[in-house]
């Protein structure tokens, strides 16, 4: 199951930009897109966005829209760094056949 989050961000020039993070199987996706009409492009996440989305997370929390267990992946998965997709687990190689 996938959870979105979202929120709106202005850049340096002091224009309004939406931002969505999914999670979905131990990765967070983060896009970005700015005006009505534009599509979403990658985004590279900054320590403010990391914490926005704990925030987020943490709101939906008391109303059992998460569980307990998907807010600490969240965390974890928050904790670390890099622009795009976030790998929070390494693939593991299947059966051998």
């Amino acid at each position: 199951m996938s959870i979105e989050f979202g929120w709106w961000n202005k850049d340096a020039d002091g224009r309004k930009y939406e931002v969505s993070a999914v999670v979905h199987g131990g990765n967070i996706q983060w896009t970005r897109h700015q005006g009505h009409h534009t599509p979403w492009e990658p985004h590279a996440p900054d320590d403010d966005d990391r914490m926005r989305l704990i925030y987020e997370a943490g709101k939906r929390l008391p109303r059992r829209l998460i569980t307990q267990k998907q807010f600490d992946e969240i965390k974890r998965l928050s904790a670390q760094s890099g622009p795009g997709a976030i790998s929070g687990r390494t693939r593991r190689p299947g059966p051998t056949r």
